[in-house]
């Protein structure tokens, strides 16, 4: 894969995770500063996993925060596990520990899902109903966020959208749980549609572990990983990548 087609896929490589951390700050601001500035708030969905804790650890320093306007920052989270918020394993736990509280938002303005350990479906019921609530749409009208982050997997899957899952098929809900077999549990998601009508779509992934799945979402056919199914059909899809991860792609 040459470089030509590593621009025509907006894939960046970063020589290490530090840089890569780096790379995704400098796009993360000046995203919010052209959102804000444009539509007057910043809209955006957050990842769990490991991959993204250095970025929001990064983030939330001051002389990073102080560049964002935070008053009109709106954040969503893209999925979770039904476990409690306060288990080591709650998405939410994290990057409320690793960024939220520690920069100046609206209370608001972020937007939890609640009590995802008690009832799966009703959690996923009630944070589509908030999603609904603040997009204020009618119809089939889809939400758009300005800013939405993703991680992927060993298996190919990104946000909870695991391989054989029913969410892959989901074509009118938003937000949905989904069951995951392999795991043997009940996740929490945010579905394709929503996903593929964001302004900005990122993936963020790094480490050696992933590089021949990588190599194979980005160059091999269509539709054997849940994040081939990743379009931006109304924006912009980037990869942000550390170059241990990119090792397997031709021309890195």
């Amino acid at each position: 894969m040459g470089s030509s087609v590593l621009e025509a896929k907006n894939i960046s490589v970063f020589e290490d995770y530090d840089a890569l951390v780096k790379g995704m700050v400098e796009l993360f601001v000046n995203l919010a500063d052209e959102s804000i500035k444009v539509r007057g708030k910043f809209i955006i969905s957050l990842s769990g996993g490991s991959t993204p804790k250095g970025f929001y650890s990064r983030l939330a320093e001051a002389e990073v925060a102080s560049r964002v306007d935070w008053s009109k920052v709106v954040v969503f989270f893209g999925d979770e596990r039904t476990v409690p918020y306060t288990s080591p394993d709650s998405n939410q736990r994290m990057i409320t520990e690793l960024l939220l509280s520690k920069v100046p938002l609206s209370r608001e303005n972020v937007f939890a899902i609640q009590d995802p350990d008690m009832d799966p479906k009703d959690a996923a019921i009630g944070y589509e109903r908030s999603m609904r609530e603040f997009f204020k749409l009618s119809g089939d009208e889809l939400p758009q966020f300005d800013f939405m982050l993703l991680g992927l997997g060993d298996d190919g899957h990104t946000a909870s959208l695991f391989p054989g899952s029913p969410a892959l098929t989901e074509a009118v809900r938003w937000f949905v749980d989904n069951k995951v077999e392999k795991l043997n549990t009940v996740r929490l998601t945010t579905t394709y549609p929503v996903i593929n009508n964001s302004r900005h779509i990122v993936f963020l992934a790094e480490g050696q572990s992933k590089a021949s799945v990588l190599k194979d979402v980005l160059t091999g056919p269509e539709g054997k990983y849940p994040s081939q199914n990743v379009k931006a059909e109304n924006g912009k899809l980037y990869w942000y990548l550390d170059k241990e991860i990119a090792s397997q792609l031709e021309g890195v």
